[in-house]
C-alpha cells in the first residue's frame, strides 16, 4: 500500500523544495531560536515573524489548508498548557469570575504570558511544518548526519521511517482478517481480539527486525548506511540562507 502522510508534498518543485536540507535545517533552527528569545512585549516583531514565514510558505507552494490542518493537530495541546497562565499568574487583575465555588481571575501578566506562549508555539510549529513538508525524510536525515547528529540516532530514525509503513500494512492486514472473521460481533467482545493483535504485532515486528539485521550483516553492514546521492550546496542555498537570516535578525534586533 502507498502511505504518504509524512512527506506528502515533499515532491513539489519549488524554490524551497530545491534547497539543500542543511540550509533548511540551519535556517529553521535559527528562526525558532529567534522567535523564542524575543521578549514578550515586542508584539510587532511577532507580526513580522508571521509575515516572513507566510512568505516562505507561499514560495514553497504548500497548500494552505494542509499547513493549517497540521498546525491544528498540535496547537490545542499548547493551548491547554498555556491557558493556566491566565488564571494562576499573579499580577494586575483584569477580570474575575466564579466557577463551582472557585474564584478565578485573569491578570494582565498572565494574559501576556499566554499570548506570548501561543504566538511562539504557532510560529515554531509553522517553521517545523515547512521544514518537514518540503524535505523528504531520507534527505533530512542525511542533512542531520552531515551537520553532526550522532550516527546512531540517524540510523534509528531511518529505520523507524522505513518500517513504520511496513508495520502500518501489517496492521491493516490483521484488521481485515479480524473483520472477516468477526462480522456482526459486538465491539466490546472484540477487546480480547485487539489485545491478541497487539501481542502478535509485537512478536512479528521483533522477528522481522532479527531477519533484517541478519540480512544486513550478511551484506557487509558496518554500522553506516551508504548512499549514492550526495548533498551539495548551491548558490541558491547561500542566497536564501543570507536573505532569510538577515530578515530574522532585522526583526529580532529592530528597536520597536
Amino acid at each position: 500500500m502507498n502511505h504518504n502522510f509524512i512527506d506528502r508534498y515533499a515532491g513539489i518543485d519549488s524554490l524551497i523544495h530545491r534547497l539543500d536540507p542543511r540550509t533548511k535545517l540551519v535556517t529553521t533552527l535559527g528562526f525558532v531560536l529567534a522567535v523564542n528569545l524575543t521578549p514578550i512585549q515586542r508584539w510587532p516583531a511577532f507580526a513580522l515573524y508571521f509575515a516572513l514565514i507566510a512568505v516562505v510558505i507561499g514560495l514553497s507552494r504548500l497548500p494552505i489548508l494542509f499547513v493549517l490542518r497540521r498546525s491544528l493537530v498540535i496547537i490545542p495541546f499548547v493551548f491547554f498548557i498555556a491557558v493556566f497562565n491566565l488564571f494562576f499568574k499573579q499580577g494586575e487583575q483584569m477580570a474575575g469570575f466564579d466557577v463551582f465555588g472557585w474564584h478565578l481571575s485573569i491578570t494582565r501578566e498572565g494574559l501576556d504570558i499566554f499570548s506570548s506562549v501561543m504566538a511562539k508555539a504557532c510560529l515554531s510549529i509553522l517553521g517545523l511544518i515547512l521544514l518537514s513538508s518540503t524535505t523528504a525524510l531520507p534527505r533530512l536525515l542525511k542533512g542531520l548526519e552531515q551537520l553532526g547528529l550522532p550516527r546512531v540516532l540517524v540510523m534509528i530514525l531511518s529505520f523507524m521511517y522505513r518500517y513504520l509503513f511496513v508495520l502500518a500494512d501489517e496492521v491493516l492486514r490483521m484488521k481485515q482478517a479480524r473483520d472477516s472473521r468477526s462480522f456482526g460481533a459486538r465491539r466490546m467482545g472484540q477487546i480480547k481480539t485487539v489485545g491478541n493483535m497487539i501481542g502478535t504485532l509485537f512478536i512479528r515486528s521483533y522477528e522481522r527486525a532479527e531477519r533484517v539485521y541478519a540480512a544486513m550483516l550478511a551484506r557487509g553492514f558496518e554500522g553506516r548506511m551508504v548512499t549514492s546521492s550526495r548533498l551539495r550546496l548551491r548558490l541558491a542555498d547561500v542566497h536564501y540562507a543570507a536573505t532569510f537570516s538577515i530578515a530574522v535578525l532585522a526583526i529580532a534586533l529592530f528597536p520597536y
